[in-house]
C-alpha cells in the first residue's frame, strides 16, 4: 500500500502581509504615549510648601540639593495651562505679555535675579520676593503653580520646542515659545 504523505500549506504572501500589518499596530500603539493630565489635586489651603534656598550662604558643610523638576515641564498641556493662567494671572502688567518685562523683570531673557531652576521659579511664585512679587503660596493650589513654572522655563526656551505652548495669534511681538533658541541663564542677585 502507497504511502501518503502530508503537504503542509506554506505561509502564502497574504497571511505574511497580515502579519507585518499586525507588527506594525503594535509597534505604533507602543510607541504612541498620551501625556498625563492630572485634573483633581489637593485644594489651595492643602499646599505645603517647603523652604527653597535661594542664596549661597548656609551653616555647616555645603549640602547637595536635590534637582527638582517641573511636573509639567515636559508636558504641553500643562504648560498651556500656564500660559492661560498667566493672563489670568495678571502677570502680563508687570512682566510683559510675552515675557519681556515691563516694571517686572523679563521672563525671556537669561538673566535670572533669584534662580532660573523649577524649584527657584516655584518659590518666587509662591512665595513672592521684595518690592513688588506677590506671594501667591495658599492663595492657588500647587499644580497651578507648576504649571506657571512650565510656562516661564517655556518663555526662556528651557523646555523642549515640542512642548512649548503655540503662539497666540493676537500679539506676534516676538517668536513663539516653541521657537525660541534656549539661552544659558545667568543668576545675576539684581534688575
Amino acid at each position: 500500500m502507497p504511502r501518503t504523505t502530508r503537504t503542509r500549506r506554506i505561509k502564502g504572501p497574504r497571511t505574511t502581509r497580515t502579519l507585518l500589518v499586525l507588527v506594525a499596530a503594535l509597534a505604533l500603539l507602543a510607541g504612541c504615549e498620551r501625556e498625563a493630565r492630572r485634573y483633581q489635586e489637593l485644594p489651595a489651603a492643602a499646599n505645603r510648601e517647603t523652604a527653597v534656598r535661594v542664596g549661597q550662604l548656609e551653616p555647616g558643610a555645603p549640602q547637595q540639593n536635590a534637582s527638582v523638576r517641573s511636573p509639567y515641564q515636559d508636558n504641553a498641556w500643562g504648560i498651556g495651562e500656564g500660559k492661560r493662567l498667566y493672563g489670568a494671572y495678571n502677570c502680563a502688567p508687570c512682566h510683559g505679555a510675552n515675557g519681556g518685562g515691563a516694571i517686572g523683570p523679563p521672563l525671556m531673557d537669561e538673566k535670572w535675579i533669584y534662580g532660573s531652576q523649577p524649584d527657584q521659579i516655584f518659590a518666587t511664585i509662591s512665595q513672592g520676593r521684595p518690592d513688588g512679587m506677590p506671594s501667591f503660596g495658599g492663595h492657588i493650589p500647587a499644580q497651578q503653580i507648576w504649571q506657571l513654572v512650565a510656562y516661564v522655563q517655556s518663555m526662556a526656551g528651557q523646555v523642549a520646542p515640542t512642548n512649548a505652548a503655540g503662539r497666540n495669534d493676537d500679539q506676534a511681538t516676538g517668536p513663539p515659545e516653541s521657537r525660541r533658541s534656549p539661552l544659558v541663564p545667568v543668576q545675576t542677585g539684581h534688575r
